[in-house]
């Protein structure tokens, strides 16, 4: 209800109880997802392979990593929320990070331009600095842990 006692225009949903996180949870990640699995395994896009690599150092995180596919993409969780994911295109690999925008990023990997995330662009070919590459999944997995934990989760 509005101040004037009518009926609010735009009604909270249901699912809205109190505060709304910006975690992005998923009850459903599992220590191995076999979604996963099948993913990287697919052989019609070669670049999963080196998206591959990078997807076993956000599982090497911490024994709460779990995973699932998320519009389409391993993505990788501490416990329940989502701190990475890889994905494959035809000429380049994302290794993206839901909290991106707030990763220190000395070596200049990170691009994109919106409130939270970013992502580095592997491409065939090009060299990649993986230990900038390897500390920015590390940072990830603990910026979530450390949100969860204010959250209280």
């Amino acid at each position: 209800m509005s101040p004037a006692g009518t009926p609010s225009r735009h009604p909270r949903p249901s699912w809205q109880s109190g505060r709304v996180s910006e975690l992005f949870l998923f009850p459903d990640a599992t220590r191995r997802d076999r979604d996963v699995e099948a993913w990287f395994s697919r052989p019609d896009n070669e670049m999963r392979r080196i998206a591959e690599p990078w997807f076993e150092a956000m599982r090497a995180c911490g024994d709460d990593v779990r995973e699932l596919l998320h519009d389409g993409h391993p993505t990788a969780c501490a416990g329940q929320a989502a701190f990475a994911y890889v994905d494959a295109f035809a000429a380049h690999v994302n290794v993206g990070f839901f909290f991106g925008a707030a990763l220190d990023d000395p070596h200049g990997l990170l691009e994109g331009g919106g409130k939270r995330m970013r992502h580095v662009k592997v491409r065939w070919g090009e060299p990649v600095d993986a230990d900038a590459l390897n500390a920015l999944i590390a940072a990830a997995y603990r910026d979530v842990r450390e949100r969860l934990a204010r959250e209280g989760g």
